[in-house]
């Protein structure tokens, strides 16, 4: 992130992104300072940039605010500190543990599909049963690193075979832009998902019709209908960036069809 002052530009100070992430989680200065317990004028000379603050206020601050783990050591950087959290390769020994717990869900979730992505949605691992949703797709949208977005909604992925595209395409445009919103990434992505065809009218509001308890994933496999719902999951505790990162997503059958479909491999 750089900031533009006559004609150069200069990286944004400590202060700039303490208020940026204030005001992304709509915080006002006097209601950060009661949470962090610090006082409001310490905050406001911290944020204007006429006090430094310590390695610890800025661990504690960004905590308070819950900023993400990459962006938390974006801000000790702008303070002038190093990095507090590590960003550790997925294949490094150390995260044997992550790996053999993320497989064992992957494993464990079968013959249903269970992907894991990366924080801009990018498919890290899956499970055999993703090929239901990979197979629908042309070969230009597999390329890695593969979207688990793009996959859903680009004409020429799963969005053909999707008989409820308005709702489901609904569904994650509005997961993405809370994202744009939390932190002000993504914004690429969503133009991009944005820009893809819909013939179906997207719901502005998802009201619930009888009977809902979710927003289905319904497509058109063959000459079968079936019908799913997403649970997402991750790392309760995390201290590692690559980590804080992972999310599994898991889709079970929300019929007696595609539950019969799924566990007979048709």
């Amino acid at each position: 992130m750089t900031t533009a002052i006559a004609g150069t530009y200069r990286s944004p100070q400590v202060g700039e992104l303490l208020r940026l992430w204030r005001e992304r989680r709509r915080l006002s200065q006097l209601e950060l300072a009661s949470y962090a317990q610090v006082s409001a004028r310490h905050l406001s000379f911290l944020e204007t940039g006429r006090a430094r603050p310590s390695r610890d206020m800025v661990l504690r601050l960004t905590d308070q605010l819950d900023v993400p783990l990459r962006d938390r050591n974006d801000l000790l950087l702008a303070a002038g500190y190093a990095p507090a959290y590590p960003e550790t390769s997925l294949t490094a020994p150390q995260m044997s543990s992550v790996r053999t717990a993320v497989r064992s869900v992957l494993a464990g979730h079968a013959p249903y599909p269970a992907v894991v992505v990366d924080r801009d949605w990018n498919i890290v691992d899956a499970n055999p049963s993703l090929s239901l949703f990979t197979d629908l797709a042309a070969p230009e949208v597999l390329a890695p690193p593969v979207n688990t977005l793009r996959l859903a909604l680009h004409p020429l992925g799963m969005a053909p075979w999707i008989l409820n595209l308005g709702e489901w395409r609904a569904h994650l445009l509005g997961r993405v832009r809370r994202r744009v919103a939390a932190d002000g990434r993504l914004a690429d992505l969503y133009a991009e998902l944005s820009s893809y065809p819909c013939d179906e009218e997207e719901p502005e509001v998802a009201v619930p019709g009888a009977g809902d308890i979710f927003v289905p994933l319904r497509l058109r496999v063959g000459d079968q209908e079936l019908s799913f719902f997403c649970m997402v999951a991750t790392f309760g505790t995390p201290r590692d960036v690559t980590v804080a990162e992972l999310t599994i997503e898991s889709f079970f059958p929300a019929d007696a069809t595609t539950t019969e479909a799924l566990r007979s491999g048709a």
